[in-house]
């Protein structure tokens, strides 16, 4: 029988696989078994039922990956409470944003008590009206385990709120039931075929981001699974810890963005001594992948043992848990290459090979694999919401055992998001021998004379050119001459003379897209807006773009 709560799962768990997780800090490795992080979060559970937090109650914790943070996940759930896990601040110039943010949260979320890190709590002190704030080192101390009463969970009852990224509109509550969250946990079990007893996971994603706090916590918590456990403050300071971590310990299984595969290869080029030949699954999403920077990585990787099939490009989200559509292990990177102006033009993905585009005209995009079990998909037209056939470019939809129930006390928000029972997600995609291809988003997308230019296009191209830093480009549409949108691109440089920096972008998206930019604003280093999970925020940039609030260099 398959549990349908996660304290079920956790029971199982301990039964069955005595494994280990290993919390990283800097250089300082700590393990300890799992059963030991089970006792530990009993005694924070009590702690909790003591304060009046139980089944029906939302827990926010705020803090960075840590083992008290780690035990304070668990223990929320053992008392059947609902898990909301609040993002850290990106940069530190941006703390009075994060604070506003955090309050935000704490008040939309009807949270009933906050759990802070000690060194945050300085900057989110609580205020009249809030709700009670405690220290997380302070949770559980001096409570017997002994004491926790494990209470009846209802499956259908909330395990996880989660707060969408908000890189194309304002972070949406997405409430995750138990079932929902066990049946996704079981269908990436089946689809990477996945063994608790063989598999080691390593991980220095943000915890309040759903790979990180689904894919690559909750999983191996679930199972048993070892896991080798960072932060993403460990990985930034040093990309090579990465690489590292996976060959000190065997690491079967990762995942990261495409940014931080990108980082991963260029320390590989100047590291020796590793051995990766373990790693089966090292997932690539969360943003879309670029083909040219993964096959870098499978170069780079070679000499260190690292199986080009090994490569996962796949598709998530938060509405489905984690895992949306996944390949199958081993089969590495695929793409399916289409002509780039039938797909603006005609929004059809016609293979490349048969219409004679080349070079920039030829548009790669990763195959994102079949839906995990318990999920279908489907490729719509978003006005008339007709389901299109294999090949044609529409909305992607999904259903099934692992969907959100909706977006927290956002009822119109919920109801305009699904069709026919089906969610419609935003993006742009089609489909292909029955597998997944995502072309962009449809909020993104720039329409200049009939075409469909697609954002990252331009972006991966400026990218490139010297003096801009790769990764940290955004291009957008605005209202040009007779209603017709033109192209906006926003770099982050580094450049004594701004100039020809801007003349070699204009020539690069002239090359690239085949239409000239309207304005190219270069910005210093760092201050492009991103998400609490790194992505880049287009419509925040649009916006101050618009009001002239963008500070060029």
């Amino acid at each position: 029988m398959i549990a349908s709560t996660l304290p079920e799962r956790i029971g199982a768990a301990l039964a069955t696989r005595p494994g280990r997780v290993t919390f990283v800090a800097g250089d300082e490795h700590v393990t300890v078994p799992w059963a030991q992080v089970h006792d530990e979060a009993r005694a924070m559970a009590a702690d909790l039922h003591t304060r009046g937090v139980g089944p029906g109650h939302h827990v926010a914790l705020l803090g960075p990956t840590s083992r008290s943070l780690v035990t304070a996940i668990q223990a929320t759930w053992l008392a059947g409470a609902t898990v909301m896990v609040l993002p850290l601040p990106m940069r530190m110039s941006s703390i009075e944003e994060f604070v506003a943010q955090t309050r935000r949260r704490i008040r939309e979320g009807d949270v009933r008590v906050v759990l802070v890190d000690a060194d945050l709590l300085p900057f989110v002190e609580p205020q009249p009206g809030d709700p009670p704030f405690l220290r997380l080192d302070d949770l559980g101390r001096g409570v017997c385990a002994d004491r926790f009463e494990a209470p009846a969970i209802d499956p259908d009852s909330l395990a996880i709120l989660q707060f969408t990224s908000g890189s194309t509109s304002d972070p949406k509550g997405v409430m995750l039931p138990h079932r929902a969250v066990c049946a996704n946990l079981a269908g990436i079990e089946v689809a990477t075929r996945f063994d608790p007893h063989d598999d080691v996971l390593v991980s220095w994603l943000p915890l309040y981001h759903d790979m990180g706090l689904v894919g690559l916590l909750t999983l191996p918590m679930t199972t048993g699974a070892d896991l080798v456990l960072a932060g993403p403050q460990d990985f930034m300071a040093a990309p090579a810890r990465w690489p590292q971590w996976l060959s000190d310990y065997g690491g079967t299984a990762t995942a990261g963005p495409n940014f931080s595969w990108v980082l991963a290869t260029r320390a590989l080029r100047r590291m020796t001594g590793l051995d990766l030949s373990r790693l089966r699954v090292a997932l690539n999403g969360a943003e879309p992948v670029d083909a040219e920077a993964v096959e870098a990585l499978i170069e780079a990787g070679a000499p260190h043992g690292l199986r080009p099939g090994a490569v996962f490009p796949a598709f998530g989200m938060a509405e489905v848990a984690i895992a949306g559509t996944f390949p199958e292990p081993g089969a590495g990177l695929r793409t399916d290459d289409v002509d780039r102006r039938v797909l603006e033009t005609e929004r059809y993905a016609a293979p490349a090979g048969g219409s004679g585009a080349t070079g920039d005209g030829v548009r790669r995009l990763a195959r994102l694999g079949r839906p995990v079990p318990g999920l279908e998909i489907r490729i719509c037209d978003p006005a008339s919401g007709e389901v299109l056939r294999e090949r044609e470019v529409g909305e992607l939809e999904i259903r099934g055992t692992s969907m959100t129930t909706g977006y927290y006390r956002r009822p119109q928000v919920t109801a305009d998001s699904f069709h026919e029972g089906w969610l419609r997600t935003g993006d742009l995609a089609y489909t292909v021998e029955g597998e997944l291809v995502v072309c962009g988003r449809i909020k993104d997308v720039i329409i200049v004379g009939g075409r469909n230019v697609y954002p990252q296009d331009v972006e991966k191209a400026v990218g490139q050119v010297e003096g801009v830093r790769t990764g940290n480009v955004i291009a957008f549409g605005v209202e040009g001459r007779q209603g017709k949108e033109a192209i906006v691109v926003v770099a982050e440089a580094r450049a004594d003379d701004p100039m020809p920096v801007r003349a070699a972008v204009a020539d690069r998206v002239r090359d690239a897209v085949g239409l000239p930019a309207r304005d190219i604003v270069l910005v210093a280093p760092g201050s492009l807006p991103k998400t609490s999970s790194g992505k880049l925020q287009r419509s925040l940039c649009r916006a101050s773009y618009l009001e002239d609030r963008l500070q060029a260099v």
